[in-house]
């Protein structure tokens, strides 16, 4: 697929290597690994991971930048990869340490090449027990490349593969130049699961009737004449940047064994993905509508709720101004504090009538009296302040009670302490 990255960077909106230094900030960063050395890279930019807001191809030097937020993804060139299928035997799945032993034991009579030489990768959620694809790669190649990106600056977050097996109906993606063609293909009834092979009258001679006749078929601009003529029927046109985007969602990882990262930086991928696909995927738009529409529909009630308690708030201070203007006529103006008016009209009506004061001794003596059980008397009594001990009064428990109960209407607190009763006030509020 290098052959179809330079054919991108002629159609790319940024092909110009100096235009890259210009790009703003993104969230996704697509790289398109080419089967060759470290070189020319084909990129893809996408600020929502839905939509390729720019393309082109440079060297991992004049890559875009690839800054806070902005997860890269390298593909791998389909060219590059196999696929095999083996049957892991229960107890070694994913994440296990005998993985990478026993895949070498399940396919070394079917590898080409050395399994030393080899980079293992499994199917996302590979479990033991159960048959999974396994694709293989030079780890040498792999290991270039990324290398390569770490000095530019540009860490591969995943190791995606251009073209992955699926048990979905078969589909053929036919890219590259007219000069070098190359077809893609997965999907049920392809051999091998998936394949990369030269665009020819030769390979499609390898595919069953059936498959060619039901599989999808899709092209690069570049390579729809040449697919059209050996097809006979048009296909469905997909620029690379398009396809590139589509597979970089792919759920594959090839990652694995001493290519992992470490546990924290592929947290912060699969929730940084997770993010992306819930804010920007169509598939989640109902939802999206739904929590935005309840966030509508709290903040109405929170301000319907404020209003409501303003109302009532201001309902009260209506009653209580209505209050004070009726009971005292020469009340005019209500001030920000109709309390301290209405006790300074209460204390000048008392004075004007000679009604001792609730606080005043004389009604306190006159309340204690009443509250005291028959035949109980004060050997001492000592006011100061508004408070009144009475000394040498000892009540039981029940009669303090009872005592307290009658004063408390009255607007007075009774306590006992030791030999002595305190007589005062209550807090403002309790006072008539």
């Amino acid at each position: 697929m290098y052959i179809a990255g330079k054919q991108i960077s002629r159609y790319g909106v940024y092909s110009h290597s100096r235009s890259l230094q210009c790009l703003p900030h993104m969230s996704l960063l697509i790289l398109l690994l080419p089967p060759g050395p470290p070189g020319e890279y084909v990129w893809v930019r996408s600020d929502n991971g839905q939509r390729v807001h720019s393309h082109g191809a440079a060297a991992a030097a004049l890559l875009p930048p690839a800054g806070r937020g902005v997860e890269v993804v390298a593909i791998a060139a389909a060219q590059q990869i196999s696929w095999q299928r083996a049957s892991l035997p229960r107890g070694v799945g994913a994440g296990s340490p005998k993985l990478r032993p026993t895949l070498i034991g399940l396919l070394e009579d079917a590898l080409l090449d050395e399994p030393e030489a080899l980079h293992f990768a499994v199917q996302p959620q590979a479990k033991g027990g159960s048959d999974v694809w396994v694709a293989a790669c030079q780890r040498e190649w792999l290991a270039a490349h990324l290398a390569a990106l770490e000095a530019a600056g540009r860490p591969a977050a995943r190791i995606v593969p251009e073209v992955t097996p699926s048990a979905a109906a078969p589909q053929l993606a036919a890219c590259g130049t007219p000069q070098a063609p190359w077809l893609l293909m997965h999907g049920v009834g392809v051999p091998g699961g998936a394949q990369a092979l030269p665009l020819a009258a030769g390979t499609l001679a390898l595919l069953a009737p059936e498959v060619l006749a039901g599989a999808t078929l899709i092209a690069e601009p570049a390579a729809a004449a040449l697919t059209s003529q050996l097809f006979g029927r048009q296909p469905i046109l997909l620029p690379a940047s398009q396809r590139l985007l589509a597979q970089s969602r792919s759920p594959w990882d090839l990652a694995q064994f001493e290519f992992a990262r470490s546990g924290r930086a592929r947290t912060a991928r699969v929730l940084g993905s997770a993010w992306r696909s819930f804010w920007h995927e169509p598939r989640w738009r109902p939802v999206r509508w739904g929590l935005a529409a309840a966030a509508l529909v709290n903040l109405v009630g929170l301000n319907l709720s404020a209003w409501q308690s303003k109302a009532d708030l201001a309902a009260r201070r209506r009653a209580i101004n209505s209050t004070l203007t009726t009971t005292f006529p020469k009340v005019r103006a209500v001030s920000a504090m109709p309390h301290v008016q209405m006790q300074r009209e209460i204390d000048a009506l008392r004075q004007a009538t000679g009604t001792p004061a609730a606080a005043g001794m004389e009604a306190m003596l006159a309340a204690l009296a009443d509250a005291l059980p028959d035949g109980r008397a004060a050997a001492s009594l000592d006011y100061a302040n508004g408070s009144l001990r009475a000394g040498g009064v000892q009540l039981g428990a029940d009669a303090i009670t009872a005592a307290q109960e009658r004063l408390r209407p009255l607007g007075y607190q009774l306590s006992a302490q030791s030999d002595a009763l305190l007589l005062r006030p209550a807090a403002e509020g309790g006072m008539p």
